[in-house]
């Protein structure tokens, strides 16, 4: 597990004659980390980007970070593969794309967790990544749970009649995974568990309706806009984590002063994935009003949807799963560590 305990990093400047050298502020050998990740540069990538930077400047070039987008190195389901292989020092996962291989990962994609609120979401989540049954998943695959991607609550773009009424959902092809996937079936949905790549062509194709994704950035990431006809405004029915995690082997070879420096800078990529998801929504807000036909659901409604998807999803995976890990305590931890974050506000 990462030790996350802030260290104390020197900083100085190295004066030579009249001209200023900045000497590295974390001495090291040299190493090239590569990292694995499906789609374009975007918000879900920009926190990683950043700590490419910063590692590369504290450390003087010594240690560099870089992304390779486009499932250059491995398909978005075999990065977890990839890394029990040592292909490549990290990667980008999405749980939903492969629920057996990362079964207490699932917690995160059940519908209606409290996890709304920016500030508590941040906290749960990073208390979770150090949870004994989200440790052990990635051990599995020879991977340590590094930092969450923070998705946003998701929203569904769609095709065809906008689903003004729950009962309007009923035989729609849904993109959509895991717990969120379930409570769309809870209204009649057909759940689809397309990756994001392939998605925007399934709509082209005729054989997807809707799409659930991280609201708004992931949409436009992926062209789903494009596309659609409508959108949900409110739905929020959940999200779930398409996080970053580390090869193990290459993670333990580091060198102690890497890995704290790995560490400490968690809080950043965190910091600039949310500050890039907002400043997508200032831009694609706007768009998708001018588009597309805007859904808003009721009160009523949501509490009808919660009421159909909520419990019975949580229960259904909680008995699902109670055989392979302590999945009462997963799902528990989640609403704990939410209440100590509301605490804390």
């Amino acid at each position: 597990m990462l030790n996350l305990k802030k260290c104390a990093v020197a900083m100085g400047l190295v004066l030579a004659g009249s001209n200023t050298a900045i000497a590295a502020n974390v001495e090291g050998p040299n190493v090239f980390w590569k990292l694995s990740m499906w789609g374009n540069p975007r918000a879900l990538s920009a926190g990683m980007e950043e700590l490419s930077k910063v590692v590369a400047k504290e450390t003087d070039g010594k240690f560099q970070i870089k992304i390779f987008y486009g499932g250059q190195l491995s398909p978005a389901r075999e990065n977890l593969d990839g890394l029990t292989f040592n292909g490549f020092e990290g990667a980008a996962i999405c749980n939903f794309y492969h629920p057996g291989k990362n079964p207490a990962w699932m917690v995160f994609s059940l519908p209606f967790l409290p996890l709304g609120d920016p500030k508590v979401d941040r906290y749960v989540r990073t208390k979770m990544f150090e949870h004994p049954a989200i440790v052990k998943d990635m051990e599995r695959w020879n991977a340590i749970p590094f930092v969450s991607g923070l998705l946003p609550q998701y929203e569904i773009l769609g095709k065809g009649t906008p689903p003004k009424e729950l009962k309007d959902w009923k035989g729609k092809r849904v993109r959509a995974g895991g717990g969120l996937g379930s409570a769309m079936e809870k209204l009649g949905a057909v759940k689809q568990t397309l990756p994001a790549g392939e998605t925007s062509i399934a709509f082209q194709r005729g054989a997807l309706d809707a799409a659930a994704f991280p609201y708004t950035y992931a949409h436009v990431a992926f062209k789903i806009n494009e596309e659609a006809e409508w959108y949900t405004s409110n739905m929020a029915p959940g999200t779930s984590e398409c996080g970053w995690v580390l090869n193990k082997t290459a993670y333990e070879k580091l060198p102690p002063q890497y890995q704290e420096l790995l560490a400490q800078n968690r809080d950043l990529v965190m910091e600039v994935e949310q500050a890039a998801y907002a400043e997508q929504d200032k831009k694609n807000l706007p768009a998708f009003e001018k588009s597309m036909t805007k859904v808003t659901y009721t009160d009523e409604q949501l509490a009808e949807f919660r009421e159909i998807a909520g419990k019975p999803v949580w229960d259904a995976w909680i008995e699902a799963n109670k055989d392979k890990f302590d999945s009462q305590g997963v799902f528990d931890a989640i609403w704990e560590y939410a209440e100590e974050a509301k605490s804390a506000q």
